[in-house]
């Protein structure tokens, strides 16, 4: 039998990387998946920009009416944009405090009554940045870390109402963002492999990786599992840099 058979999940953010990944996982073990993020995509899209704060419940008010239920929530959509502190303006932080960490609080909120009523999961998608910092990323990581916070409160408030609540935790993951960064630097190929030289496994991952993980806790094999925030980083943050 398949694993999501009778299961009603949305996914963010699904327009492709590791949403795209979830989603399709998601929709081959038997789930019916609505995904919202601002284009198509290959499943019930619906149409969100979550830079706007009354697109959460909206998009819960969707699923509730098309399919009645919610059984997986998966908050994928995120955004980052670079610059130090001094570099960074007001807007700059409010976008990505708002889609990384607002909406997916907002979307929480609005879908509690409908996970409580069936048992869900979330499945929040966090990065090694809200445990650590690349330069130029203050917004992002506090974003991050604010995620994995809300992770755990979540997990704890509503575990006895039987939902859980977990979040992924990725490092570089070969994303079109990741992907058109480095095809931007003078020598993509020389990169490319720097990149893999600071993961002990000589590699960076896929969004199918991230997504298996995602679907992993999402499912009742991890039917014991919440308040987790799981890393998946081809070890980078337990490689120690050279003395």
């Amino acid at each position: 039998m398949s694993r999501f058979a009778g299961k009603i999940a949305l996914v963010t953010g699904a327009s492709s990387g590791m949403g795209q990944a979830t989603a399709r996982l998601l929709a081959e073990g038997g789930a019916r998946v609505f995904t919202a993020q601002r284009g198509a995509s290959e499943h019930e899209a619906i149409v969100a920009d979550f830079s706007d704060r009354s697109v959460p419940e909206h998009v819960i008010a969707q699923v509730h009416e098309r399919a009645g239920g919610l059984d997986i929530l998966v908050n994928n959509a995120g955004v980052m944009r670079e610059g130090t502190v001094e570099q960074s303006s007001l807007a700059d932080w409010d976008i990505q405090l708002q889609v990384n960490l607002t909406a997916p609080f907002l979307l929480i909120r609005h879908a509690m009554p409908l996970l409580r009523q069936r048992g869900g999961a979330i499945v929040n998608v966090g990065s090694i940045e809200g445990e650590g910092s690349n330069p130029r990323h203050p917004a992002y990581g506090a974003s991050k870390a604010g995620l994995h916070g809300l992770t755990r409160a979540v997990a704890v408030d509503h575990g006895p109402d039987g939902v859980r609540c977990n979040a992924v935790a990725p490092g570089w993951i070969d994303t079109p963002l990741n992907e058109d960064f480095i095809d931007s630097m003078p020598d993509p190929t020389a990169f490319r492999a720097e990149i893999g030289q600071i993961h002990p496994i000589r590699r960076t991952g896929s969004p199918t990786e991230v997504a298996e993980l995602i679907c992993w806790l999402a499912s009742d094999a991890a039917s014991f599992v919440t308040g987790q925030v799981y890393t998946i980083d081809g070890g980078r943050t337990s490689q120690l840099s050279l003395p």
